[in-house]
C-alpha cells in the first residue's frame, strides 16, 4: 500500500482546505512530520485512517462522526477527506464525508445530512477515473479485502507505529506486557476460550452439586422413613463418593425394613386368631342373653294378659250388644230425622206468626191465606197513584232545572256585555305588541348574517395561536426522529460491517465435508473459520435494518405532519388576519349579546299573534253566546206555565191515595210487606201440621223394631249402638288381645328359649370387654404391619430414585472432571501446566517470539552488532511464565532484562520491536505490502552516532521501495531530513507547509 495524496476540508483542527502530496514527501524515502503540540500532526494520520476505514483510531473515535468537523470551519463548508493511494496494484481514490449538522434551508432549526462515501479507480488505459461504489458497506469490504483483511486496530499498529507503547512494553512486567500484546494481536478468542471453559467448569460444578444436593435430600428422606436404623453419608455435595455412600446406606435401610415387616406379619397373624376366638365367644354369649331375655319378656306379657282378662270379657259382651243394636239403627235414624223436621217446622211457624199483628195470632193456615189475598188486591189499586207521584217528582226537578238555566243565561249575558265593552282597547294593544316583535325579528336576521363570519374569524384565530405552538413541537419531533434515523442507519451499517468482517465464519458454518466451497470451490476444508464472541448474524443485521427503516418511516411521517401543520397555520392566519384573538373574542361576544337580545324580543312575535287570534275568536264566541242566551230566556216563559198546570192536577190524586202516610210509595210498600208476611205464615202453619203427623208414625215403627231386637225400650237399643270409631277401637282391642295371647304361648313353647331359661345368666359384659381388647391388639398389629410395608415401599421408591439420580450424575461428574482439567490447564492453575502459563499467554508468547526474532535483525544493526532480543518463558518469582523479554549483550555475552537499557537504547530497541511487529502483523494479514509507514516520537533520546545508525536502518527500508514518515519534535531531524510536512497552528485553524526532496514544496494554502 502506497499513499499518493491526501485532501482535507474542515477536518479536525484544519478549518479550510489543504492537500498533502505523499509522492513528493516519499521521494527521499524519509520525511518528517513536525509542528507544535496541538497543531494537528496526529489529525493528518487520523484523516488517513478515516479515509480507509470510516473511523479514526482508538479513543479519538466518538459519536457518529459529528466530532470530526473542525470548529474553525465556515458554517456552509462540509467536512470532507479524500485519499489517493495504490493498494494491491490498483490506484484508488476514497472520499468520505461524515454526518453534518447544518441549518435548515427553510424554517428554523437544524438538520443532519447523512454521511457520504465515494470510491473511484483510475483506469490507466482510458486515463480517467471511474466510479466503483457509493455504499459505505461495499467500500469498507473492498478496502479491507485489498488490505488482506487487516482491521483498523492492526493498521494503526503497523502503519502508524506508536513508539511510546513499545517503550513501555520493554520495561513492563509480564502482566502489563500481556495486556499490551493483547491490544496488538487479536487474542480475544483465546481469552474467550479460557472464560468459556471456566464458565463450563462452574456450570458443570453447579450441576454436580445440584445433583448431589438432590441425592443427599433423598438420603435425608430415607433416614426420616427408616428412623434411627440408617446413618447419613459423610461426604458433602460435590465431593466424590457421595453417591456410593448414599446407595450403600439405602441398601442397609431396605434390609432392616424388610426384617421389621416380617416380624409385623407374624404379629398380625397371631392377633387375628385371638380376635376370631374372642368374637365367636361374644356371639355365643349374646345369643344366650337374647334367649333368656325373650323367655322373661314372654312371662311378663302372660302376667299382664291375666290381669286384663275381666276387661276383655266386658269388651266381648259390649261388642255382642252392638251387633244386635245394628238391626234397630235404620229405624232410629228415620225417627231422628222426623223429629228434626218437626222441630224445624214448628220454629219456622213461630217466627212467621211473631211478625204478624196480634189479630192473626190464633188464625189457622186457611185464615192466613185469605188475609194475604186481600192485601194483594189493595196493592194493585195503588199503581196509578204511584205513577202520578213519580211524575210530580219529575215536574219539580224539571222546574228547578228551568230556574237554574234561566239564572245561568242571565249571568252569561252580564259577563258577555262586560267583556265586549273593552274589546276595542284590548285589540289595539295586541296589534302594537305584534308590530314590535316583527321589528325585533328583522334586527335578529341582520345580526345573524354578521354573527357567522365573526365566529369563523375567532375560531381561525384560536387555531392560529394553537398551531403556532404545535409548529415548534412538530419541528422538534422531526429533528429528533431525523437524528434517530441517522443513528439507526449508522448502527445498521456497523452491524453489517461486523457481519461482513465475520462472513467467513458464517460461510464456513454451511460447509459440508466433500462438498465444494461456495467461494473457492475446494472440496477440502482443513481450517474453516469459527464464529467469535459477538458475531453478528443475518437476523441481527436484518433487525437493525428493520429498525432503521422504521425510524426512516417515523421521520418521514414527522416531516409530513410538520408540513401539514405549516399549511394549516397559513390557512388559519389568512382567515383570521392579524387581529389579536382577545379583540376578536370581545367583538364576537358583543355581537352575540345584541343577537341574543334581538332574538329574545323576536321570540314574543308568535305568542303575540296567537294571543291576538285567540282574542278575536273569543270576541266572536261571546257575541254568539249573547244572542243565544237572549233567545233561550224568551222561550222559557211558556214552558214554565205548562209545568205549573200539570203539577196542580197530579197533586190531588196523590193526596187521596197515600192516606195517613207520607207518600203513595210508602203505602204500597206497607201493603206489599203485609201480604208477604201473611203468605209465609200460612205456608209455615201447613208445614208444621204435616211434620207432626210424620213424627207420630216414626215413633210407632221404632217401638216395634226395638222389641224384635230384644231391647226393652228404644232408648236401650240406642245406648247399645256404637259409632264407627268406637266400633273400630273396640274391635282393635279384641284383636290385639288374641294376637298377644297367641304370641306368648308360642314363645313359651320354644325348646331353645325354655332351655336357655334354665341356664345361669349370660356374662355379656366380660365377653364384650375381651372382644374389644382382642380387636385393639389386632388394630395395633395391622397398623404396625401397614407402617412396615409403607416403610419398605417408600425406601424402595427413594432407593430407585437415588439409583437413577446416581446414574444420571455419572456423566455429569465425568464432564465436570474433563472440563475442570481443561479449564485448569488453560488458566495455568493445573498441576499439568508446569509453567503456569495461560492459553492467551501461550499464544502471545509465540507471537512475541516471532516479533523478537524480526526485531533482532534491525536492533543488531542499530546497536552496531551489540544487542539482540530473545523471548524467555521463565517464571519470575511466584508469577506465571511465558511473556519474558530479554536483551543479549554481545559485548558481555550475558542476557539481561530489557528494563536495564538506557533511554536511547530503549528507543531504538522499541523502534526495532515496532518494525518487527509490523512485519509479523503484515505477514499475518496475508503478506500485504506496506510501502508507507509512520513512526511517532522518541528520537530525542539518541546521541548523534546512534541517531545516524537508526536513520540508516530506516533509510534501508527504501531498499524495499518503502517510505517512512517520522513524527517528531527533534530539531536535529529537521537538518538531517529534507522532505518535511510542517503543521502550523493559528487562531483561525491549522495549516500545513510541505517541503519535498526537490527545492520547491507545497502546502495546503498554496506554494511556499
Amino acid at each position: 500500500m502506497r499513499l499518493h495524496r491526501l485532501d482535507l476540508t474542515a477536518f479536525g483542527p484544519f478549518g479550510g482546505t489543504l492537500s498533502v502530496d505523499f509522492d513528493e514527501l516519499s521521494a527521499a524515502g524519509l520525511f518528517l512530520l513536525h509542528g507544535p503540540t496541538g497543531a494537528g500532526k496526529t489529525s493528518v494520520l487520523d484523516a488517513v485512517c478515516y479515509a480507509l476505514y470510516g473511523a479514526v483510531p482508538g479513543a479519538r473515535q466518538n459519536g457518529q462522526g459529528l466530532t470530526l468537523r473542525s470548529d474553525h470551519a465556515a458554517p456552509g463548508t462540509r467536512t470532507e477527506v479524500t485519499l489517493d493511494l495504490t493498494v494491491a496494484g490498483r490506484r484508488l481514490e476514497i472520499t468520505r464525508q461524515p454526518p453534518w449538522e447544518r441549518a435548515k434551508k427553510r424554517g428554523h432549526g437544524t438538520t443532519v445530512d447523512k454521511a457520504q462515501s465515494w470510491l473511484r479507480e483510475y483506469d490507466a488505459a482510458a486515463r480517467a477515473w471511474k466510479d466503483l461504489s457509493r455504499s459505505h458497506q461495499e467500500i469498507g469490504e473492498e478496502i479491507t479485502q485489498l488490505l488482506g483483511g487487516m482491521s483498523r486496530e492492526q493498521f494503526c499498529q503497523v502503519v502508524l507505529l506508536p513508539q511510546g507503547d513499545f517503550a513501555r512494553f520493554l520495561r513492563a512486567d509480564a502482566e502489563a506486557r500481556g495486556r499490551l500484546l493483547g491490544r496488538l494481536f487479536d487474542t480475544q478468542r483465546f481469552t474467550d476460550v479460557e472464560k468459556r471453559l471456566a464458565d463450563r467448569r462452574r456450570a458443570a460444578e453447579a450441576r454436580v452439586k445440584e445433583g448431589d444436593t438432590a441425592l443427599l435430600a433423598d438420603a435425608h428422606r430415607m433416614q426420616q422413613v427408616a428412623g434411627d436404623t440408617m446413618e447419613l453419608p459423610e461426604p458433602a455435595p460435590g465431593e466424590p463418593g457421595l453417591a456410593e455412600a448414599v446407595l450403600t446406606a439405602a441398601a442397609v435401610a431396605r434390609s432392616t425394613a424388610r426384617e421389621q415387616l416380617a416380624v409385623a406379619d407374624c404379629g398380625r397373624l397371631a392377633a387375628e386368631s385371638a380376635h376370631a376366638a374372642a368374637q365367636r365367644h361374644l356371639d355365643d354369649t349374646r345369643e344366650l342373653a337374647r334367649l333368656q331375655r325373650r323367655f322373661a319378656d314372654a312371662q311378663e306379657r302372660a302376667a299382664r294378659l291375666q290381669e286384663r282378662a275381666g276387661a276383655h270379657r266386658e269388651q266381648r259382651a259390649r261388642m255382642e250388644r252392638a251387633r244386635k243394636a245394628e238391626a234397630v239403627a235404620p229405624v232410629l235414624a228415620l225417627r231422628a230425622s222426623a223429629d228434626s223436621e218437626h222441630r224445624a217446622a214448628a220454629e219456622a211457624e213461630a217466627r212467621a206468626r211473631a211478625q204478624l199483628p196480634e189479630r192473626f195470632t190464633d188464625a189457622g193456615a186457611a185464615g192466613l191465606a185469605a188475609a194475604a189475598r186481600r192485601a194483594a188486591e189493595e196493592l194493585g189499586g195503588l199503581e196509578s197513584a204511584r205513577r202520578a207521584e213519580l211524575r210530580l217528582a219529575g215536574l219539580a226537578a224539571e222546574r228547578a232545572d228551568l230556574d237554574r238555566q234561566e239564572r245561568a243565561d242571565e249571568e252569561v249575558l252580564t259577563e258577555a256585555e262586560s267583556w265586549l265593552a273593552g274589546w276595542e282597547e284590548t285589540r289595539a294593544a295586541l296589534l302594537a305588541r305584534v308590530d314590535s316583535a316583527q321589528q325585533a325579528a328583522t334586527r335578529a336576521e341582520q345580526l345573524a348574517e354578521r354573527r357567522e363570519p365573526a365566529q369563523a374569524r375567532l375560531t381561525a384565530a384560536a387555531l392560529r395561536d394553537r398551531l403556532a405552538g404545535d409548529l415548534d413541537a412538530a419541528e422538534r419531533r422531526a429533528l429528533a426522529s431525523g437524528e434517530r434515523a441517522v443513528a439507526a442507519r449508522a448502527h445498521w451499517l456497523d452491524l453489517k460491517e461486523q457481519r461482513l468482517d465475520g462472513i467467513a465464519a458464517e460461510l464456513a458454518a454451511g460447509l459440508v465435508a466433500g462438498a465444494p466451497c461456495a467461494v473457492c470451490g475446494a472440496t477440502e476444508h482443513p481450517a474453516p473459520a469459527r464464529k467469535d464472541a459477538g458475531h453478528v448474524d443475518r437476523a441481527a443485521e436484518e433487525a437493525a435494518l428493520a429498525a432503521y427503516r422504521q425510524t426512516e418511516d417515523e421521520h418521514a411521517a414527522d416531516q409530513r405532519r410538520l408540513g401539514a401543520v405549516r399549511e394549516e397555520l397559513a390557512a388559519a392566519t389568512a382567515e383570521a388576519g392579524d387581529a389579536p384573538t382577545d379583540q376578536l373574542r370581545a367583538e364576537a361576544a358583543e355581537l352575540e349579546e345584541h343577537y341574543a337580545r334581538a332574538r329574545a324580543d323576536a321570540s314574543a312575535l308568535h305568542p303575540a299573534q296567537e294571543e291576538l287570534r285567540r282574542a278575536e275568536q273569543e270576541h266572536r264566541r261571546r257575541t254568539a253566546v249573547q244572542r243565544e242566551a237572549a233567545v233561550r230566556l224568551a222561550s222559557r216563559v211558556g214552558h214554565r206555565e205548562r209545568l205549573d198546570r200539570e203539577r196542580a192536577a197530579l197533586q190531588d190524586e196523590v193526596t187521596h191515595a197515600r192516606g195517613a202516610l207520607d207518600s203513595v210509595a210508602a203505602r204500597a210498600a206497607q201493603l206489599e210487606r203485609q201480604a208477604a208476611l201473611l203468605t209465609d205464615a200460612a205456608d209455615a202453619a201447613r208445614a208444621a201440621e204435616e211434620s207432626a203427623e210424620r213424627l207420630k208414625a216414626a215413633d210407632g215403627h221404632l217401638d216395634e223394631a226395638a222389641f224384635r231386637a230384644g231391647f226393652d225400650t228404644p232408648r236401650a237399643a240406642a245406648d247399645a249402638l256404637l259409632d264407627d270409631a268406637a266400633h273400630r277401637e273396640l274391635q282393635r282391642a279384641l284383636d290385639a288381645w288374641q294376637t298377644e295371647e297367641a304370641a306368648v304361648r308360642a314363645v313359651l313353647a320354644e325348646a331353645d328359649t325354655a332351655s336357655a331359661a334354665q341356664c345361669p345368666p349370660a356374662g355379656l359384659t366380660a365377653a364384650e370387654t375381651a372382644a374389644r381388647a382382642a380387636a385393639e391388639r389386632l388394630r395395633q398389629a395391622a397398623s404396625a404391619q401397614d407402617a412396615a410395608a409403607r416403610r419398605c415401599a417408600e425406601l424402595d421408591r427413594l432407593s430407585e430414585r437415588a439409583t437413577a439420580a446416581a446414574r444420571g450424575l455419572a456423566p455429569l461428574r465425568e464432564e465436570y472432571d474433563r472440563v475442570a482439567r481443561l479449564a485448569g490447564l488453560t488458566a495455568g492453575t493445573s498441576a499439568d501446566n508446569g509453567r503456569r502459563m495461560r492459553l492467551e499467554s501461550y499464544v502471545l508468547a509465540a507471537r512475541l517470539e516471532q516479533v523478537a526474532a524480526a526485531a533482532s535483525v534491525r536492533l543488531h544493526r542499530m546497536s552496531s552488532g551489540r544487542y539482540t532480543l530473545v523471548h524467555s518463558d521463565d517464571r519470575t518469582g511466584r508469577g506465571r511464565s511465558g511473556l519474558g523479554l530479554h536483551v543479549v549483550d554481545a559485548w558481555t555475552g550475558r542476557e539481561r532484562d530489557t528494563a536495564t537499557l538506557s533511554g536511547g537504547e530503549t528507543f531504538f530497541a522499541s523502534l526495532a520491536l515496532a518494525l518487527g511487529l509490523a512485519d509479523v502483523v503484515t505477514d499475518e494479514a496475508g503478506g500485504v505490502r506496506l510501502d508507507t509507514l509512520f513512526i511517532d516520537e522518541g528520537f530525542g533520546s539518541l546521541d548523534d552516532q546512534t541517531l545516524d545508525e537508526v536513520l540508516d536502518v530506516l533509510d534501508s527500508l527504501r531498499e524495499r521501495d518503502r517510505s517512512v514518515g517520522i513524527v517528531s519534535h527533534v530539531a536535529d531531524l529537521r537538518r538531517r531530513i529534507h522532505a518535511q510536512l510542517e503543521v502550523v497552528k493559528d487562531r483561525s485553524g491549522s495549516v500545513v507547509r510541505q517541503r519535498g526532496h526537490r527545492p520547491s514544496g507545497r502546502r495546503g494554502s498554496g506554494e511556499e
